[in-house]
């Protein structure tokens, strides 16, 4: 391996883990004000679906975002959070919502933390 190839990775190692960082605080502020808001909850309400998803969605942000800022379980993290990101998408576009710009771009964060950490726990 050359030098130039390590700094490569080094930067790319950087670079991810910002990304992880950036997500899981992003995930921890946006989940506590789905949660705890004071409008929150009549604004969810509003979508006419079922009132348990606020608290499940939310807290499984939470739960995802702190795995992701823990080393050992970060890659179980970024998958968490990309399985509800997903599941919001979709429920956002079954209910005719198509504001999902913000969860697509979280979601492929997501998935590049889970993909690029992955491999790097595999190359170790």
């Amino acid at each position: 391996m050359n030098v130039h190839s390590t700094s490569n990775e080094l930067r790319a190692r950087s670079a991810l883990t910002c990304l992880q960082w950036a997500l899981a605080i992003v995930c921890l502020v946006e989940a506590g004000i789905f949660i705890l808001a004071a409008g929150a909850r009549h604004e969810f309400g509003r979508t006419h679906m079922p009132p348990i998803l606020r608290p499940l969605l939310g807290w499984g942000e939470i739960i995802g975002a702190v795995l992701l800022l823990i080393p050992r379980t970060a890659v179980r993290g970024a998958w968490l959070l990309l399985m509800i990101f997903l599941a919001a998408i979709l429920l956002h576009l079954l209910h005719g919502m198509p504001n999902v710009g913000a969860l697509v771009v979280y979601s492929a964060a997501a998935w590049a933390i889970a993909f690029g950490k992955g491999t790097q726990e595999h190359l170790q």
